[in-house]
């Protein structure tokens, strides 16, 4: 029952995206690189833990855009159904913004400044293997908050330091991936797609295409494209390409 749950799921995703427009390679598309390095102690075949470090970059790889810390639970149930939740800490280099009244004199000055942002989610992954393609399925609910930045943005009409206010999303994202198992070869390819829905319907998505390399049992990397189309969020993030490599031990 839970393999053509999973099967139908799977299917009404692809569905979504097939519906969606293909992605367009624009000019104004941002690219950064996105790196992560990960640590997993595994206690049983049920129980795990990982902590993870991240950095991601903007602007053509020119700016830090921001920098995250990350702690993870994980019980599997079997080899088709895992439950995960966790934590993560976010701090973005949030950029400069300024608005101009008419005559071209300034309104309103926000410098350039650090944000930390407190992330935490709990998600639910289905698996499935067709002989070497493996299948799976991962819904995630993502609460993210933001405290109140103190005197960061300048009225030049009332000669004064406001604060920016805080603020929180709620979102549920849904990634479909498939990999592929090279017969006697330690690098796994694999694709996928991702949806975030939050307020007001579909917020944005990520195709990836990758591969996952092990050394061994304990040593790997990952090294993947990542093409994100954005239509609307808080973050004012652009669409973007990125280049992403990651590192896990486990233990």
């Amino acid at each position: 029952m839970r393999k053509r749950q999973l099967l139908i799921k799977a299917g009404l995703l692809l569905a979504a995206v097939c519906g969606t427009s293909t992605p367009t390679l624009a000019q104004s598309s941002d690219f950064g690189v996105w790196t992560d390095v990960g640590v997993t102690k595994k206690f049983n075949k049920h129980w795990s833990l990982e902590a993870e470090a991240g950095l991601r970059t903007r602007d053509n790889s020119k700016e830090t855009d921001r920098w995250s810390l990350g702690v993870s639970g994980a019980y599997k149930f079997n080899s088709y159904v895992k439950l995960s939740a966790g934590y993560d800490l976010l701090y973005d280099h949030r950029e400069k913004k300024e608005t101009f009244h008419k005559d071209g004199t300034t309104n309103k000055l926000t410098p350039a400044y650090w944000w930390p942002r407190h992330r935490f989610y709990a998600d639910v992954t289905g698996s499935y293997s067709l002989g070497r393609l493996g299948l799976s399925l991962r819904e995630r609910y993502q609460y993210t908050y933001r405290a109140k930045a103190k005197n960061k943005k300048y009225d030049a009409d009332d000669d004064e330091w406001e604060d920016v206010k805080s603020k929180s999303s709620n979102l549920l994202r849904s990634r479909l991936e498939v990999d592929y198992n090279i017969r006697k070869c330690p690098l796994t390819p694999f694709a996928s797609v991702e949806l975030f829905h939050g307020e007001g319907g579909l917020q944005k998505m990520r195709y990836t295409v990758g591969a996952d390399y092990n050394f061994n049992k304990r040593h790997a990397v990952k090294l993947y494209y990542r093409y994100q189309t954005v239509n609307d969020n808080d973050d004012d993030e652009p669409d973007c390409h990125v280049l992403g490599l990651g590192y896990s031990y486990k233990f």
